[in-house]
C-alpha cells in the first residue's frame, strides 16, 4: 500500500520560481511606507505570512492599519511589477498529472492571495488541473500557523496519517508539524536541506518528485 492518499500542494517556491519576486515586492512596499529593509533580510522571511513578515521587520502590529496598508501595497506591486519575472519550476505540470493519473486526492494549499494565485497557476501550467484550492483569503491566521493546511485538509477525505504536503520553506515545516501532517520538502524555493529539517524527504524540485518519489 502506498504511503499517502492525499497531497497538499504549496505553490510559491514549490511549483513556481517566485520567492525572489515576492521578496523584491516586499522591499518596494516597505520602502514606500518609509521602512528601508535589505533584500536578504526579507528573503529569509518569504513563506511566512505577510502580516507576520511586516511585524518582524518593522515592529508594526499584525492587526494594525499600517501593516495592512503595506501588505496591500505589496500585493499590487507584485502583480504590476514582479509577476512578469516569475517562471514555472521544471516538472510542475508533470507532477500534478502524475497525482491525477495515479488517483491521489490533491489540493492547492497556498499562502498566496486569491487574486495572485490564478496567474501563478497559469505560469505553472496547472490551472486546468487543480480545481480544489485554498488561499490566504480563506483563513484568519497566516503561516507558520497551520490554518491553511487545516482548511485544505477539510476539502479532501483522508486521515492525517495518509496526507502529505509538498512545501519549500521552514514555515511550511512548522505548519505541517503543528497540523500533524507529513511534509516532503523541495529546495527549489531557496532553502537548504538543513533548513527544511523535519521534512520526511527532500528533493530539488517538482521534477524530482514526479520522477523518483514514492508517494
Amino acid at each position: 500500500m502506498r504511503r499517502y492518499s492525499a497531497v497538499l500542494l504549496d505553490v510559491d517556491g514549490t511549483l513556481v520560481d517566485s520567492n525572489d519576486a515576492h521578496a523584491h515586492a516586499w522591499v518596494d512596499a516597505l520602502a514606500k511606507y518609509g521602512h528601508e529593509v535589505a533584500f536578504p533580510r526579507v528573503r529569509m522571511l518569504i513563506g511566512m505570512g505577510g502580516d507576520r513578515l511586516v511585524e518582524t521587520v518593522t515592529g508594526l502590529p499584525r492587526d494594525g492599519a499600517k501593516n495592512k496598508r503595506i501588505g496591500a501595497a505589496r500585493s499590487e506591486i507584485f502583480r504590476d511589477r514582479w509577476l512578469r519575472a516569475v517562471r514555472p519550476l521544471r516538472g510542475s505540470r508533470e507532477l500534478v498529472l502524475r497525482l491525477r493519473r495515479e488517483g491521489y486526492q490533491y489540493a492547492i494549499a497556498s499562502a498566496a492571495k486569491s487574486e495572485e494565485l490564478a496567474p501563478l497557476l497559469e505560469i505553472a501550467d496547472i490551472a486546468d488541473l487543480v480545481p480544489t484550492r485554498t488561499t490566504s483569503s480563506d483563513v484568519h491566521e497566516s503561516k507558520p500557523d497551520p490554518a491553511i493546511i487545516e482548511v485544505a485538509r477539510s476539502k479532501l477525505h483522508a486521515e492525517r496519517s495518509r496526507m502529505v504536503m509538498l512545501g519549500d520553506t521552514p514555515y511550511d515545516v512548522r505548519a505541517t508539524r503543528d497540523a500533524n501532517v507529513a511534509m516532503i520538502g523541495v529546495t527549489s524555493g531557496g532553502w537548504s536541506a538543513e533548513a527544511l529539517s523535519g521534512a520526511v524527504e527532500i528533493y530539488s524540485g517538482p521534477w524530482e518528485i514526479a520522477q523518483f518519489c514514492s508517494l
